[in-house]
């Protein structure tokens, strides 16, 4: 999202060395134990809404590469055997709501007469995974920039509350670590808030939670070709997301290669702090222009996807998985 470079208005206003200094030292506070991933995030929006981020193209530009270093390192901490049947547990469930929510965005769109392009956007960022599918499905349908950034807006608003809620209601409903994980990875949009959301609930959440949402981004080819064909463009270039093959090939490491047990917890411990300081970066994005600029018609139907999806998903988990 490029709203980062219009002005708003700020409450604090602070020089700028002075917003640097409070920027850096933030992000070394995600160092340590007690900055953990919601309170990063949080820490971001004061950020962004009190004083201004200093560094808005670095923050949308570290971010993902931050992210994908982070999955590829939790990889190093995952087990093949556990992984295989976490993926195997969540086929079937990942189809069913990939397509259903296609289904009932389109739906929605046409309801509440919003945008066509900006409706399949939010459909595929709620369906498959979050930020990451609509800037890969963006360019194949040829989306204006103001289509694209009003559904990153309903995206990542959706994602901060999920970040503080699923752990909430998890525990609420006295959800298995394994039953979060399943569930986050099939609810939540984006992987980071995935990733943040089942960290907090356990070891096996996080495995579970990483292990199907990434298989669930791979679904970001096929509904690539997809949307071409509806947006009728035969000339699109689709952006294969590489480092699900990393982070296997680190969980397949961390399984046969006796000598990676040594090192993997230093690995897995320094991917939580880059999953961190991810989660700062993503939150110091989201100030006030970027939250009045989504609209209330482009919102409600992400809320009502999203709570669709999520009920949906822990229905079936807890009463036919």
């Amino acid at each position: 999202m490029r709203a980062n470079s219009i002005s708003y208005k700020k409450v604090f206003h602070l020089s700028d060395n002075f917003q640097r200094l409070i920027f850096f030292f933030i992000i070394i506070l995600c160092f340590f134990s007690l900055i953990t991933p919601p309170i990063a995030l949080l820490l971001g929006l004061l950020v962004a809404n009190l004083i201004g981020n200093p560094f808005p193209h670095f923050s949308a530009k570290a971010g993902p590469f931050l992210l994908q270093f982070s999955v590829v390192g939790l990889g190093f901490g995952m087990n093949v055997s556990s992984a295989i049947a976490a993926g195997k547990e969540g086929f079937t469930l990942t189809i069913a709501s990939i397509f259903s929510t296609l289904l009932l965005g389109t739906f929605l769109g046409k309801c509440l007469n919003t945008d066509k392009k900006t409706t399949h956007l939010i459909a595929c960022g709620t369906a498959i995974c979050g930020g990451s599918a609509i800037a890969a499905i963006a360019p194949v349908i040829k989306s204006e920039e103001n289509q694209t950034s009003v559904a990153l807006g309903v995206i990542f608003i959706l994602n901060s509350i999920a970040l503080f809620l699923f752990p909430f209601l998890g525990h609420e409903l006295h959800l298995s670590q394994k039953d979060f994980g399943l569930w986050c990875a099939v609810a939540i949009h984006d992987t980071s808030s995935v990733v943040g959301a089942a960290s907090r609930y356990g070891i096996e959440a996080l495995q579970v939670a990483t292990t199907v949402k990434l298989a669930r981004a791979l679904w970001i080819i096929p509904i690539a070709l997809f949307s071409a064909a509806i947006f009728k463009n035969k000339k699109t270039k689709i952006k294969v997301p590489y480092f699900i093959g990393l982070f296997i090939l680190a969980m397949l490491l961390n399984s046969y290669v006796p000598q990676i047990q040594f090192i993997a917890p230093s690995i897995v411990f320094i991917a939580k702090i880059g999953l961190t300081i991810t989660l700062f970066l993503i939150g110091s994005g989201l100030n006030a222009f970027v939250l009045k600029s989504v609209g209330l018609k482009p919102l409600f139907q992400g809320i009502l996807l999203w709570v669709f999806i999520a009920s949906m998903a822990l229905l079936a988990i807890l009463y036919w998985i």
